[in-house]
């Protein structure tokens, strides 16, 4: 053993230069998969991130006037306190739009526990006289969206009093507490208090926000707070678990897809780190000959380079963790605000721990198998020089350079392709990281289809309009007047109602749009749409819940009379989990002649503006219906687009990172091959132009099937995803052909400049056939 360390010792001394390279590649590609994790934390975890920037409260507590909620602060195990804030229930209008908002009476300085987190505008900013007599108000990110309200614009608000007022919108921020849901949970506004007061005294409730020490407590303090209270002055409880669960589904699925993401960067790693560590050890060859000549064993050959490489692993390890811990919050943009929030997330130190772990064993594995392969290398210098080096120069080839083809060209060609194993290896070790990066394209090109083009996903409707008041005029005239305001392209009936399942264990959402005569467009991808009696088409969620396929019946029980209905094809339902049966409304008039449409579903001309015709339709009606935009799937996966940039450039350095280790091996394993061309008159420029070519070829052949097999594997992980989430497979968009080609000449222009230095080097060697070449 004493043997085996001294010469790893001295073989570091000699070849300094490699052990560099081989710990600052294992330094890099740990770093990539730690901000790779960073980012995969920071994007499936939109929830949890908010809550500990904003230092959320766990509970929060909303009582009725009269409750001493100072006394909360005294109880055992709560951290920090957020407010008292005085609350007022109101109905929030923009552009034909309403939603039921909580407003809260706020400071001019935000509250450091339960802190809003401003993402555009900014905070409520002092009042300034009888300029600023309106007042301002900043709203929840889900309030604004549903609103289209943005900073700057003005929002109609109805306090308890009943008397409109007019407040301008300062900033939207975000709340780590329960969403608002149309029809459901009320938004949050925040206001400064003498703006609440104008709203009448005599109605305010009151808030109060308790972070605790040890959030496993929560049903504990929960049950404490309401005693002190007294359970008839206590109105609503919310706690920290029960809005992270609404979020649960959107972080489950960004989870789902970054985790194979997660999955392949592990594998592009352990891959490019292992073919590091190949390269050192079979430029190693003369000196294990040599180490075999003087006595040394098989395995203290192995143990040697093993011992010596992991060494190396954990030097590098180290050091691209501590980077990523110490420096990670440093970098600029999306990816060092990922690397500082998710310090703070749940599994951040179980990530920094088993990454490094788990790539350590990935490269002890791999420098086993490479040490195993140097022990058998056999004591005979001359060995290697005796076999031929390539393969005999082709038919093909001979006739390219008769046809007076650049050398440079043909030879390169030889010598990227040489046998077919030696071929098949580093292109599928390089394609693999292009063939993620275009896996993350396809989900790229997804999200911008549902924003761009949703009639494709389900959503031909931008806009659904609900009549006010139940005297209002008839479907007939409200039907002719949506169809006059201008961008309006077709006006569809509705009707939805909760049916219950065979065997009444479960429910599901039963909707008639559209008519036997103008049908609802929906975005069918199986099967065909409803044009007869008694014909519905169907969400994959809905599908997988019955058990049943496309051509099957289905019954089901609507207010305890019975339906029937036929499955003529499946849609891509964004809304319910897919769990959704569409017909046309006469199919339900069938059933109950008495029906009425509940809403309009409005689809817009070609370039038409939601808010604009919003506007519009709430002038033209005086205010009497209810407008509200269709909700878009992308809106709840937006984070994700940075993220997808992101992992693109952690990728490309993986497969920088392989390019160089291929480049410098193909350099090193043809040195005599250069020798000989150069001895028969090839000029180094045309040597240097071979090793460029030789490298260009490479990348090509890499390029050209990592993007097919990446979007081949792309469309059918975002549709079985799509599948699994209940919406349908289906919803895949492939990049567009430029993008494509783009990853491509990207991928051969990266490999030509990474081969310039290589290739100017070996055209420089001096003319001689020395021992060290020959071995």
């Amino acid at each position: 053993m004493r043997a085996t360390l001294r010469w790893a010792h001295a073989d570091f001394r000699a070849h300094r230069g490699e052990a560099l390279f081989v710990v600052l590649a294992s330094a890099g590609i740990i770093a990539s998969l730690l901000l790779a994790g960073a980012l995969f934390g920071y994007a499936a975890n939109p929830w949890q991130r908010s809550f500990n920037q904003s230092r959320g409260g766990h509970v929060w507590l909303h009582t009725r006037p009269g409750a001493d909620l100072d006394a909360l602060s005294g109880l055992d195990g709560v951290a920090s306190v957020s407010g008292p804030f005085r609350t007022a229930a109101t109905t929030v209008e923009s552009r034909g739009a309403r939603a039921s908002v909580t407003l809260r009476a706020a400071e001019v300085t935000p509250p450091q526990t339960g802190r809003p987190l401003v993402t555009a505008g900014g905070w409520l900013p002092p009042p300034e006289g009888d300029a600023d007599r309106d007042g301002a108000v900043v709203l929840e990110a889900a309030v604004a969206r549903a609103l289209w309200a943005e900073p700057g614009d003005t929002v109609r608000v109805t306090g308890p009093d009943g008397a409109p007022r007019t407040l301008r919108v300062s900033g939207v921020a975000e709340a780590a507490e329960p969403r608002y849901r149309p029809g459901g949970a009320p938004g949050i506004g925040w206001v400064l208090s003498p703006t609440l007061d104008a709203m009448g005294r005599e109605s305010f409730g009151q808030s109060v926000g308790l972070r605790l020490e040890d959030p496993g407590d929560t049903d504990f303090i929960v049950q404490r707070a309401v005693t002190v209270l007294g359970a008839d002055r206590v109105a609503q409880v919310t706690k920290w678990t029960q809005a992270r669960a609404e979020a649960g589904g959107d972080d489950r699925l960004l989870g789902q897809v970054f985790a194979v993401f997660g999955l392949g960067a592990l594998l592009a790693a352990a891959l490019a780190a292992s073919g590091a560590i190949a390269a050192r050890v079979r430029g190693q060859l003369r000196d294990i000959a040599v180490l075999k000549a003087v006595g040394f064993t098989p395995g203290q050959v192995a143990r040697g380079f093993l011992v010596q490489h992991v060494a190396f692993a954990l030097v590098g390890v180290a050091l691209g963790t501590a980077a990523i811990a110490l420096l990670g919050a440093r970098i600029p943009g999306r990816i060092g605000d990922a690397a500082e929030v998710w310090q703070g997330l749940p599994g951040h130190t179980a990530l920094m721990i088993g990454i490094p772990c788990g790539a350590v064993l990935l490269i002890a594995a791999a420098t086993g198998l490479s040490a195993w392969r140097a022990g058998r290398v056999p004591p005979v210098p001359v060995a290697r020089a005796a076999l031929p080096s390539a393969a005999p120069m082709t038919a093909l080839g001979r006739r390219a350079l008769g046809m007076r083809v650049p050398p440079a060209l043909v030879l390169g060609w030889r010598a990227a392709f040489p046998r077919r194993w030696r071929t098949l290896v580093p292109v599928l070790r390089l394609a693999l990281p292009l063939t993620l990066i275009t896996v993350a394209l396809v989900a790229w090109s997804t999200l911008d289809q549902f924003r761009s083009r949703p009639a494709t996903v389900g959503m031909p409707a931008a806009l659904t309009v609900r009549a006010q008041q139940p005297g209002g005029p008839s479907d007939t005239e409200l039907q002719r007047t949506l169809a006059a305001v201008p961008g309006v392209a077709a006006v569809h009936p509705g009707a939805e109602m909760v049916a219950l399942v065979p065997g009444q264990t479960g429910t599901i959402t039963l909707r008639g749009l559209g008519t036997a005569k103008d049908p609802y467009p929906s975005a069918v991808v199986e099967g065909r749409p409803p044009g007869g009696p008694d014909e519905a088409v169907a969400g994959q969620g809905l599908l997988d819940l019955l058990g049943v396929r496309v051509g099957d019946w289905v019954r089901m029980t609507v207010a305890g009379r019975p339906q029937i209905l036929h499955l003529v094809g499946r849609t891509i339902e964004p809304e319910s989990g897919g769990r959704v049966i569409t017909t046309t409304i006469d199919a339900l008039r069938e059933r109950d002649p008495q029906l009425r449409p509940d809403h309009h579903a409005l689809v817009l001309r070609a370039g038409a503006d939601p808010r604009a015709v919003s506007s519009t339709l709430a002038g033209t009606t005086a205010g009497t219906l209810e407008i509200r935009e269709t909700p878009n799937p992308a809106d709840r996966l937006e984070p994700a687009r940075a993220v997808i940039g992101a992992l693109v450039a952690v990728l490309a350095l993986i497969g920088l990172t392989e390019l160089l280790t291929l480049i410098s091996t193909g350099v090193r394993d043809r040195g005599r091959d250069l020798l000989a061309l150069k001895a028969i008159g090839l000029t180094p420029r045309q040597i240097g132009a071979m090793i460029v070519t030789a490298a260009g070829l490479t990348a090509l052949v890499s390029a050209v099937l990592g993007t097919a097999v990446g979007a081949l594997a792309g469309r059918w992980l975002v549709d079985a995803q799509g599948a699994s989430s209940g919406i349908g497979a289906g919803i895949a968009q492939l990049p567009p052909l430029p993008v494509l080609l783009t990853v491509v000449a990207g991928a051969v222009l990266g490999a030509v400049a990474a081969a310039v230095l290589p290739a100017t080097r070996a055209a420089r060697r001096r003319l001689a056939d020395s021992l060290s070449e020959t071995l």
